[in-house]
């Protein structure tokens, strides 16, 4: 309504509004309910495991002077500062990625920002446990409709950048919309704000292989709850982001699909699309991890035991070796030969494996320098995420060669994690005791997988929630 420069002949941004406004639990099947809960208790585990990289402090320090010193309704992980809640998912959103072990949907990591926005949300309104699965999976299929319509053309060059920070915002937006009681028109405004608000792409924290990469993830957090907060307080027009091809997806995609806004809304839930990553690593780095820690559990191979490992194919852009050393996380989390030495080494996975010590010690990193891939054409990035939205995964096959002689080879496509090889409750639960056992003891972690496992039957979660950080 109202003056408007650039005509709009479509409504996918009220369709969405609407969708995500209208969404009640009861709706929601019983499998994605049980998804949701699983993603929520391992973006949590994760979180709670990066208390001990460096990033944990950083953040937390940077938040509380955002926020002017400790105060607010929400509960930062860390510490268990209460912040507002915008700034407690500066931390949290940050932390959920830190160590690169969240998800991994078909356009990034939207549970670095769903879940963190979701709980902060609901833990300053006071909602209940059903409000918070309900504002996850709306957020999610809000979120992952929106990505796909901005993705870049098939034969786009990656390194040129890839907006999965760009596009994130929006993973943060809708769940705060949901449980602030936003109205339709109101969900469309903060729609807006955050298009307005959406990043170009850029490819700087890749290219330097930056920790900035990590802080974007609770930086889009952060604006994607302000858009929701500036949409509820009030703002004039800034409606049908989507609807103007200047407002939104001209500026992040040579090849706009807006057909992806709305397709199967309602009908089909891409959130049980969702790889959740069994490793703390890149999520190419997944298969390799799997079938190496496969042979050295079976056949008992140490470090010391290695002449070689061969990854075939290999995989483009991953298997960067600095044999002096590795200067950042992110390096190190993107990179085979570290990843499987590091795992070799130590089959316990925990932000131990990123420590500044860790990235620099020589017996990982005399091992690393004996992984290498075969000869043969390596698997590029976009053409192994086609595959993947498709459903299925690079095959690969790794060969662990020993100084006895001996030879060990598996293969595999889709690891435990994948869509097609989901992990079941109580593997999750097994891995989230892993992941927080550097940070809490056995008795509160079966507290916090007992609280969210059954977060449906809590009235009020705020009490609980205080109780959240370590």
């Amino acid at each position: 309504m109202g003056f408007r420069v650039n005509e709009i002949n479509t409504n996918y941004t009220q369709v969405l509004s609407d969708y995500l406004e209208q969404i009640t639990y009861d709706q929601i099947p019983e499998d994605v309910i049980e998804r949701a809960k699983m993603m929520a208790l391992q973006t949590i585990g994760v979180s709670l495991a990066a208390k001990e990289s460096p990033i944990a402090g950083h953040v937390l320090k940077f938040a509380e002077t955002l926020n002017g010193g400790p105060g607010g309704k929400a509960t930062s992980w860390i510490g268990g500062t209460k912040l507002s809640p915008s700034n407690a998912v500066l931390v949290n959103g940050t932390i959920a990625d830190a160590l690169d072990w969240e998800d991994c949907s078909w356009t990034g990591h939207p549970s670095a920002s769903i879940i963190p926005v979701a709980w902060a949300i609901a833990q300053a309104e006071g909602k209940s446990g059903k409000d918070f699965l309900t504002a996850v999976v709306g957020g999610f299929e809000v979120y992952q409709r929106i990505a796909m319509a901005v993705q870049p053309p098939a034969d786009w060059d990656v390194f040129k950048g890839w907006g999965l920070t760009s596009w994130q915002i929006f993973g943060a937006t809708a769940p705060a919309c949901k449980l602030l009681g936003l109205s339709s028109e109101q969900i469309n405004q903060a729609f807006g704000i955050s298009a307005a608000c959406t990043p170009i792409t850029c490819v700087l924290a890749h290219s330097t292989m930056s920790s900035l990469y990590h802080y974007e993830h609770g930086i889009r957090s952060k604006d994607g709850v302000s858009a929701a907060e500036l949409a509820k307080i009030g703002i004039d027009k800034a409606m049908d982001c989507f609807d103007d091809q200047y407002s939104f997806g001209f500026h992040l995609t040579e090849e706009q699909r807006p057909e992806w806004y709305t397709k199967d809304l309602g009908s089909k839930y891409l959130i049980m699309e969702t790889l959740m990553k069994h490793w703390p690593a890149n999520m190419w780095l997944q298969t390799p991890l799997e079938i190496t820690n496969d042979l050295i559990t079976k056949n008992n191979i140490t470090a010391e035991d290695v002449e070689e490992v061969i990854l075939d194919p290999p995989t483009f852009g991953r298997m960067a070796l600095s044999e002096n050393g590795y200067d950042s996380m992110m390096l190190a989390q993107f990179s085979i030969p570290f990843a499987l030495a590091a795992l070799i080494c130590d089959p316990n996975p925990s932000a131990g494996w990123y420590s500044e010590d860790n990235l620099v010690n020589p017996r990982v990193l005399a091992l690393a320098k004996k992984v290498h891939g075969s000869d043969a054409k390596p698997h590029g990035l976009m053409e192994s995420f086609d595959m993947f939205r498709k459903g299925t995964y690079p095959m690969k096959s790794v060969t662990i060669r020993t100084k006895d002689g001996k030879v060990y080879q598996e293969s595999m496509d889709c690891h435990l994690g994948h869509p097609a090889n989901m992990m079941t409750r109580e593997q999750f639960v097994d891995r989230f005791k892993v992941q927080v056992s550097h940070v809490m003891d056995s008795e509160q972690a079966e507290e916090w997988i007992h609280i969210i496992c059954n977060i449906e039957k809590y009235h009020n979660i705020t009490d609980v929630a205080d109780r959240l950080f370590v």
